[in-house]
């Protein structure tokens, strides 16, 4: 069973997510509107953070979830074991835990170096992440319902060309980054013909504060995976 996908950015009045600044405070505000099981980064947005840079050193006690602990669990797209941080973000009190999402391609030394800082693993795909296979995984395995999606446009962009997203959540701010780079929400290969062109549906539009507007869409023609027959 796929959990409910909702990918959640801030971005310029021109599509853009670098350089202007962000009203994080509203942003989070926003987001956690949805009340996630689990959040759902890329390991390039991972390690953009300037607390990421610094590699895991010294003993380490993971922290032990309750059963009542109702905060989201963390999830990092990480194939090629990139992100050798885990406790500085384990330590944050944002989530109970952590998981990261590897591939069967993912380094065996990665893989024990995640254990030993209190991080399970899925492994789903051969080279790189099959990311309908974790989602179901992370459905099965921890009984997740709603995934938020808090990454830069490559991951983003992976999901919904995969047809994975239920709900996208825009937040506009009153500025105009301009360029050539494709540093959007949505980044992908290019289109071969408009097919491939997704369709939303305006649930709301809403004027916030000093001139954002918060837009949510729902997207049309979401891709079930049929049932598995027993």
């Amino acid at each position: 069973m796929l959990p409910r996908v909702v990918i959640c950015n801030a971005v310029s009045a021109d599509g853009r997510i670098d350089w202007f600044e962000a009203d994080i405070g509203v942003f989070y505000d926003l987001a956690g509107r949805w009340h996630e099981e689990c959040t759902l980064v890329g390991s390039g947005t991972v390690l953009a953070v300037p607390e990421s840079a610094a590699r895991d050193k010294g003993p380490w006690e993971p922290q032990v979830a309750l059963p009542t602990d109702t905060r989201p669990l963390l999830a990092i797209v990480d194939s090629r074991g990139r992100v050798h941080c885990w406790k500085t973000w384990l330590a944050m009190p944002y989530w109970r835990g952590g998981v990261a999402i590897c591939s069967d391609s993912t380094p065996d030394e990665y893989l024990q170096y995640l254990a030993e800082v209190g991080a399970d693993f899925i492994v789903a795909g051969p080279e790189k992440v099959d990311m309908r296979a974790a989602l179901e995984e992370l459905n099965a395995r921890y009984g997740i319902q709603t995934v938020r999606v808090d990454s830069g446009g490559i991951l983003n962009g992976v999901l919904l060309r995969a047809g994975l997203v239920d709900e996208v959540s825009i937040l506009v701010h009153p500025a105009l980054v301009g360029g050539t780079s494709q540093r959007s929400m949505f980044r992908a290969p290019d289109l071969a013909s408009p097919e491939g062109v997704i369709s939303l549906t305006l649930v709301s539009a809403e004027t916030i504060g000093e001139g954002l507007v918060w837009l949510r869409y729902k997207v049309a023609g979401r891709r079930k995976k049929t049932p598995r027959k027993t």
